[in-house]
C-alpha cells in the first residue's frame, strides 16, 4: 500500500481540483492519502508556500500545482515497492 501525502492549504482551488481527483482514485490503486495543511505549520508553509498542492507518493514529491490522474497512476505503479511486486 503506498502512502500518499497531499500538502495543501485553505482556498486553494488547485488543491481543491487535487483532493477530488485523489478521492475519484481511491479504488483505482492501493494507496492510502491524508492532507496536511501547511499554514498549520511554519516549517511547512516556508518549504512550500509557493508551491502547493503538492503530493508526495512514499515520502518523494510527485507532483505540484497540478496532478494528471493517468500520471498519478503511473507514478504509483512505478514507486512499486519491493514487497508489492510479484516475482516469477
Amino acid at each position: 500500500m503506498h502512502e500518499v501525502l497531499l500538502y495543501s492549504r485553505k482556498g486553494c482551488h488547485l488543491c481543491d481540483v487535487v483532493k477530488q481527483v485523489l478521492v475519484e482514485l481511491e479504488g483505482s490503486a492501493e494507496f492510502q492519502w491524508r492532507e496536511l495543511d501547511i499554514d498549520f505549520d511554519p516549517e511547512l508553509r516556508q518549504k512550500y508556500n509557493d508551491e502547493v498542492p503538492v503530493v508526495l507518493i512514499d515520502g518523494r514529491k510527485a507532483f505540484k500545482y497540478r496532478m494528471d490522474p493517468q500520471q498519478f497512476l503511473r507514478a504509483l505503479a512505478g514507486r512499486a515497492r519491493p514487497e508489492d511486486r510479484i516475482s516469477a
